[in-house]
């Protein structure tokens, strides 16, 4: 049957209309679709204040990350009440990459020193890398007569509750460092707290205490000078800053590690497509040879490890200390901001 022209322009003129409306519908739907990440800048969130070691990693490596990136990296230094404010701010972010924190051990030790935290580290946080890490330096006095880990365990067996050793506060990590060694070498060893790691090093040198445990920025130039003797350190495997320098484990106390560390943190249930792109970048600002010379220049060994490695360091670490601070019997505080 033949169509007549009106009936031809008729279904004309509904086929335009019709293509009109699904290309406007097609076209709303790509405007509505988001940026590809990053769109705007990233806010990196810091536990402790500018200049300490999670700061400088925070800076060094988000600087090298932004710039790949194309987004600018800003750091906001939310120190107090050990981290807990920096990762509660983070907790409560949108999870949409935009919104990160920089984490160091404390964070795991945190949740066994505190009532009633206001978030969880494991379950509220979607790890991204671990960065670096840095062990302590297990230092004594000059006139101490030990020379490995296993002469200063039978010292402190020999002279049970004699031995007092400086600490940069209750529940600072070298404070549990020497919680953790007093108990796997079942000795008797007294803990005195300072108002921090380098007020603990100088009584060392005065004599008021025996030892401590340093971290390397502050015992290693004492060491280097005589007024400190290093006996180890307390990494699981030697220190390329002191590669002479047994570890503790290797040198009386097997199976022992601590050290300090400083990785990077998202919201929980951020996209994993976002936490992957941060991982890669993260990784290649760490295999950047100028991102490696002033990290290392800093004491620090460079990791770089996938979130699933991360997140099982959390875990672990979590469970690990609150094991030792129920030992040591430390009371742990209510939580109020």
């Amino acid at each position: 049957m033949a169509l007549s022209s009106r009936h031809f322009r008729a279904n004309t003129s509904l086929a335009v209309g019709v293509t009109t409306l699904v290309s406007a519908f097609f076209c709303g739907d790509a405007s509505a679709q988001p940026a590809p990440y990053p769109a705007k800048p990233i806010r990196v969130i810091v536990m402790f204040p500018a200049g300490s070691g999670v700061d400088i990693v925070a800076r060094i490596v988000g600087q090298k990350v932004g710039e790949s990136l194309g987004q600018q990296f800003t750091i906001d230094n939310r120190a107090g009440a050990g981290g807990i404010i920096a990762a509660d701010a983070t907790a409560k972010s949108a999870p949409d990459g935009y919104t990160l924190v920089m984490v160091s051990a404390a964070h795991t030790i945190n949740a066994s020193l505190y009532t009633k935290l206001p978030y969880d580290p494991v379950r509220d946080f979607s790890p991204i890398s671990l960065l670096a890490s840095t062990p302590y330096l297990l230092v004594v006095h000059p006139s101490l007569p030990v020379k490995t880990v296993a002469d200063f365990i039978a010292l402190a067996k020999a002279r049970p509750g004699q031995l007092s050793y400086g600490t940069g506060g209750v529940g600072v990590g070298s404070h549990l460092a020497g919680e953790l060694f007093k108990y796997m070498a079942k000795i008797d060893i007294v803990d005195v707290p300072y108002r921090g790691g380098p007020f603990a090093a100088t009584d060392t040198i005065a004599g008021q205490v025996q030892f401590t445990f340093s971290n390397v920025p502050t015992g290693l130039p004492l060491v280097k000078t005589g007024r400190l003797k290093a006996v180890a350190v307390t990494s699981a495997h030697r220190f390329a800053m002191v590669r002479d320098l047994p570890t503790v484990a290797e040198s009386g106390l097997p199976g022992y590690e601590v050290v300090t560390w400083q990785g990077l943190l998202a919201p929980a249930k951020t996209p994993t497509g976002v936490i992957s792109r941060l991982h890669s970048e993260s990784l290649k600002a760490l295999a950047n040879p100028d991102v490696r010379e002033r990290l290392t220049g800093q004491g620090l060994e460079i990791v770089g490890n996938s979130p699933e490695e991360f997140a099982k360091l959390l875990a672990d670490e979590t469970a690990r200390w609150r094991r030792v601070v129920q030992a040591a019997k430390i009371k742990p505080q209510n939580f109020s901001q």
